[in-house]
């Protein structure tokens, strides 16, 4: 009997080391599979990590009724004839259509007019500067100053330096093949070393543009922040953006946190709403007021409602019902004029957030897995920071989410990708400038070329000031 007390014991302890181990590996499992789950609709995941076969997108947006295409009111763009071509070349008839009588001197019954637009030979015009120099009657020769421009015995003029500047960093060509399309299209024999040359040279023209940039940013009411992987000279570095709706700063940095937000500039002194998203670094700045982007919210919840077993309900889908409701919510009283959101509408959603991410923070307070705590992490923060992921139902000034920054920082991964890898941190930081430069013209009307043109001259474009 001793001896079978023994065995049942042995047998019961191992048991429940079995059951432990079985726990552990179904909270594994569930934690793999959730992982397998992830797209960049319900997590941070690029959209090129799907690789060729990703499912067919699917929005987060919720259906307007509105058919597809260009709504009612909205101005189009197409072709169209103009009054006064350039040229007009008339093309006579050879011979009656029907008896073949020759039609000369008879007369005009009609003209169909029929345009074609096209651009003409490209070449390039070649201006010589001659110095004269001439000797005063004292003896003395003097020579005339060289104009802007004409530094050296032979150079590129403004419109081609700005042509290649905005081939590579604004169209993100490679230093190869925007020297190849100058090559082909204009006849201009060049190397990489001199695309590399014009970039360093346009860049080095935008310190007072970047401060004042800066400047502005800083004092705006409203401001978005985002940072994101950077490779350079092979190792990981992070692109900074602080953004407005009339400027765009980006900066390059080897560190992530604190240390490039300080040397950023930006932030330190910032006083207004810092739209971002919840990574801590952003919250040890207290004087600015805080929007948490809720499009990030939104995609971990989505996660969290496609790990869920189907047909339950799932505390994540209310939780994104409301928070796009009250998106649309604001949404509408701004676009009808009024002053506030209506009281009760707005009351209505706030309880089902709240409840939602109540509900979340209960059931999954075992934080018994990883998954387990990620999924309570959300609920607890999107209950301990309803604040300010709703500041925007408050504060019209604020958007929902830092979209409009990462459709900023988004080119620099564009450039990447074209890249693979900046070489130097040098270049990496005119790249940069220059996206700085020509994001902020586009914000405020001034097209790229035109605004390269005037960089190339000497004479950075500059916005204007209230």
């Amino acid at each position: 009997m001793a001896s079978l007390r023994a065995e049942l014991a042995e047998s019961q302890a191992a048991l429940g080391r079995a059951a432990v181990e079985l726990a552990r590996a179904g909270e594994r499992i569930a934690e793999l599979e959730a992982r397998l789950r992830q797209t960049p609709r319900n997590s941070s995941r690029p959209p090129s990590s799907e690789g060729l076969g990703k499912p067919s997108p699917r929005s987060l947006r919720k259906k307007t009724g509105r058919k597809p295409g260009g709504q009612d009111g909205h101005e189009g763009r197409t072709l169209a004839q103009v009054a006064r071509p350039d040229r007009e070349l008339r093309h006579e008839p050879a011979c009656c259509g029907r008896c073949g009588a020759g039609l000369a001197g008879r007369a005009v019954t009609g003209v169909e007019r029929r345009q074609v637009f096209d651009l003409p030979e490209a070449a390039v015009t070649v201006t010589e500067h001659q110095l004269i120099e001439r000797e005063c009657g004292c003896g003395q020769r003097t020579r005339a100053a060289a104009p802007q421009g004409a530094e050296g015995p032979v150079q590129y003029g403004p419109r081609i330096a700005a042509v290649i500047v905005y081939l590579y960093a604004g169209q993100f060509l490679s230093k190869n093949r925007t020297a190849q399309a100058l090559a082909e299209l204009f006849g201009i024999p060049l190397s990489s070393g001199t695309v590399a040359a014009l970039t360093a040279r346009a860049a080095g023209r935008l310190g007072g543009f970047l401060e004042h940039a800066r400047e502005q940013i800083a004092a705006s009411e409203a401001a978005g922040f985002d940072e994101t992987g950077f490779r350079v000279a092979g190792r990981l570095h992070w692109v900074h953006c602080a953004r407005t709706g009339k400027y765009t700063l980006l900066m390059v940095h080897p560190r992530r946190g604190r240390q490039a937000m300080e040397a950023m500039g930006v932030l330190p002194s910032f006083e207004g709403v810092a739209v971002h998203d919840a990574w801590a670094p952003y919250d040890t700045y207290t004087a600015p007021e805080h929007q948490l982007c809720c499009a990030h919210a939104l995609r971990e919840l989505q996660a969290v409602t496609d790990a869920a077993a189907g047909g339950q309900w799932c505390w994540a889908a209310q939780a994104t019902e409301a928070l796009t409701t009250m998106q649309a919510l604001v949404a509408e009283a701004v676009s009808q004029g009024r002053d506030a959101v209506d009281p009760a509408a707005l009351a209505a959603q706030v309880h089902l957030y709240r409840s939602a991410a109540l509900a979340g923070a209960s059931q999954n307070a075992a934080r018994s897995g990883a998954l387990m705590k990620k999924h309570h992490a959300l609920a607890r923060r999107l209950l301990d920071r309803q604040d300010d992921y709703l500041r925007f139902c408050r504060d019209w000034r604020v958007p929902p989410d830092n979209n409009g920054c990462e459709r900023d920082i988004r080119m620099t991964k564009l450039r990447q990708k074209v890249s693979g890898c900046m070489r130097t941190l040098t270049g990496a930081r005119q790249f940069c400038a220059i996206r700085s430069y020509l994001s902020t013209a586009a914000k405020q009307g001034t097209g790229f070329f035109e605004a390269l043109i005037m960089l190339a001259e000497g004479e950075p474009w500059m916005p204007a000031t209230a």
